[in-house]
């Protein structure tokens, strides 16, 4: 494990990303607090604007609105890498970031993907690759290698729904849908003896010997105790909101 001068985690070979034209505030905060005692390479938020308190230790890249669901997903398969001049991105949102650094396993970068272990699904096509395999270990909040994130463009992989979702999601399209193509092009995606320590979504059986992972997605059961931060002026705006409404409900009458 290597560490700079002043004792940080450093991992020159390794980008903070963000990839989002929502709840920018929020995601900002997510990637300071994500770089805490950790020397990134480089560090990126990928926005349609820039904001105005985006921080030095932060770099602007442009990309085009992402104004619904389907644009994000499209756009982190075929164009994050583009994004991205080091080995690997870790993809961070709002809701899911390094909250524990001390937990980082030089490991996790013998794998072109690692994300968080899925749970057993209650259907029989959920989590499974092409051949009908479980798969448990996804989530787009990540590690991925620049050749993973380049290559559905460069192999031109189709792009289409997750057949019985009728839906687009990344992280399934990679890890399930093309996984097979990918490893036969001699990527690895990380098994969840793995993936447990590196971060935490879903409260499932086969993490609960783990007590710090690396980084965690959304604040269900235990990753309700880390940071929640909020746009500021957006409390002012809906306390305003909340103090107009019973007015705004008389004038209706």
């Amino acid at each position: 494990m290597n560490r700079t001068a002043e004792g940080k985690l450093n991992i020159p070979n390794v980008t903070l990303a963000a990839m989002t034209s929502v709840n920018v505030y929020e995601t900002i905060r997510a990637m300071e607090y994500s770089m805490r005692g950790i020397a990134f390479g480089d560090v990126v938020l990928i926005t349609h604007r820039k904001p105005l308190s985006l921080p030095k230790s932060i770099r602007y890249s442009h990309t085009s609105k992402l104004d619904d669901i389907d644009k994000f997903n499209y756009k982190m398969v075929y164009e994050l890498g583009e994004h991205i001049h080091t080995d690997f991105a870790l993809i961070v949102h709002a809701d899911g970031f390094v909250v524990n650094p001390g937990s980082w396993q030089d490991a996790f970068l013998d794998y072109d993907y690692i994300g968080s272990p899925w749970p057993l699904p209650q259907n029989d096509y959920s989590y499974r690759d092409a051949e009908g395999r479980l798969v448990r270990v996804g989530n787009s909040v990540s590690i991925r290698s620049k050749r993973l994130m380049d290559f559905p463009a460069k192999a031109g992989l189709k792009w289409e729904k997750i057949e019985k979702e009728d839906e687009y999601n990344e992280d399934i399209f990679l890890c399930c849908k093309y996984r097979n193509v990918i490893e036969e092009a001699g990527m690895r995606f990380a098994p969840i003896e793995v993936a447990k320590y590196f971060g935490h979504e879903h409260m499932i059986p086969e993490i609960m010997d783990v007590e710090k992972p690396f980084l965690f997605h959304k604040w269900r059961g235990r990753n309700a105790q880390y940071p929640k931060f909020s746009n500021p002026w957006k409390v002012r705006w809906q306390k305003c909101k909340d103090f107009v409404r019973p007015f705004l409900f008389w004038r209706q009458k």
